[in-house]
């Protein structure tokens, strides 16, 4: 069989089924936008050159300012399929995902494919990240704000409309998208290489700037997020810590994260959220215990989640991060937010502790008894990773279930185009 895959940031959801597939004899073809070709045995990577367009989000009309954008993507990435088509190569099946826009067009340059989709996140005023923090609603007129965000899911609309079936790593995020679409929907998680994000009793971690090693026996409390932003819970942290340091004495706190933003609003002009926070509650706190590292790479992230005596995840309900689940993989102690993406994994007690997203005194006060009580609450990390062995394992579950649901050769009714 023939497969493309459609992402700006290929790899990113498909780096284990696109060589998977290839090494199963199948022809692959990767589209993205990345200038770098990802170094995946058997994949050949093809590169679509967006207009400026793609980049001037505040220029679009009315209430959808980031339609531009997609639409510049969706013109770039249809000559580019089209050019793959005259050269004779037509997939059998198309996967993409929507969230750019490249998917636009898909349907029709290659009207007799198979078209899946990445269903990754529908917005929706209702249970969702919109809404969720009052500290940072939009201040103005809310249905201003209910109009901007029913927009926002055009091009999403598009996709689904289009495609013949579509994939959620999550419940809850299939959940999210419009009752009209669910049976189309189905939930399959990208997967967790357990063998890979093991324990390791014998980690260590340097932290050279501060001339620190940690490990185990230490009590390390970590955070990490793709960035350093309200919507991973970075402000309710940060608020938490000058009641954990007093509590715990002997704690390090080691934070990785970038400075800027991947989801939701942009911090006021020439600030950070990271600053922003950090400068809120700096004063109460010993900063020589606090160590921000920065986006680090994977292997170091590994050793780290290894040596923490507590990992702290937080978030809105909106997309789980791998994150998560690779530090229960290792069989961290987690200490999360009692958020719904988080609940369909963590239940309290069994295998995690909850806490309420907006209470950083409770955060604090969770995350020092459990580093005061670490061998009783072994049984939770050996939970943690015997979760994530049993449901997310990415060789013995997610891959085998992807591959099967990707190779199956629908009717011809069920392909009916779209």
């Amino acid at each position: 069989m023939k497969f493309l895959f459609i992402h700006q940031n290929f790899p990113a959801q498909f780096v284990h089924l696109a060589p998977a597939l290839a090494a199963r004899g199948h022809q692959v073809v990767a589209l993205g936008v990345t200038s770098r070709s990802p170094a995946l045995p058997g994949v050949r990577y093809v590169v679509h050159r967006p207009s400026a367009k793609a980049e001037e989000g505040a220029s679009g009309p009315g209430f959808a300012p980031d339609w531009p954008a997609k639409q510049a993507r969706a013109e770039s990435a249809a000559p580019a399929m089209q050019a793959l088509k005259a050269e004779g190569f037509v997939p059998d099946v198309v996967f993409g995902h929507p969230g750019w826009g490249e998917m636009l067009y898909a349907r029709d340059v290659f009207p007799h494919s198979r078209h899946l989709v990445f269903a990754e996140y529908y917005y929706g005023a209702q249970g969702g990240d919109a809404f969720f923090d009052p500290e940072f609603q939009d201040r103005n007129d809310k249905l201003e704000a209910l109009k901007r965000l029913r927009l926002k899911n055009t091009h999403l609309l598009h996709a689904l409309a289009a495609c013949d079936e579509a994939v959620s790593p999550t419940e809850f995020q299939k959940d999210r998208h419009p009752p009209a679409f669910l049976d189309r929907i189905r939930v399959i998680h990208d997967g967790i290489d357990t063998q890979r994000f093991k324990p390791n009793p014998h980690a260590r971690v340097e932290l050279t700037k501060s001339q620190v090693a940690l490990q185990h026996g230490d009590e390390v409390v970590s955070f990490v997020a793709r960035q350093l932003e309200p919507y991973r819970g970075y402000h309710i942290f940060m608020r938490s810590l000058a009641r954990l340091q007093r509590l715990r004495p002997r704690a390090r706190v080691v934070i990785v994260g970038g400075d800027g933003t991947s989801y939701g609003a942009q911090p006021p002009p020439g600030k950070t959220w990271k600053n922003i926070f950090l400068e809120e509650v700096k004063g109460a706190l010993d900063m020589t215990r606090i160590h921000f590292v920065g986006q680090v790479p994977h292997a170091v992230l590994q050793q780290l989640l290894q040596v923490s005596a507590v990992h702290t995840y937080l978030t809105y309900p909106f997309v789980l991060s791998w994150s998560m689940l690779e530090a229960m993989s290792q069989g961290a102690l987690l200490v999360a937010s009692d958020t719904a993406p988080v609940r369909e994994v963590l239940e309290h007690g069994r295998n995690g502790l909850l806490v309420d997203f907006f209470n950083p005194e409770a955060l604090a006060d969770t995350v020092a008894d459990a580093l005061a009580h670490q061998e009783q609450l072994r049984p939770l990390r050996e939970a943690a990773r015997q979760t994530v062995v049993e449901r997310y394992d990415l060789q013995s579950v997610c891959l085998p279930q992807m591959l099967s649901w990707v190779e199956a050769r629908p009717t011809l009714a069920a392909r009916a185009s779209r």
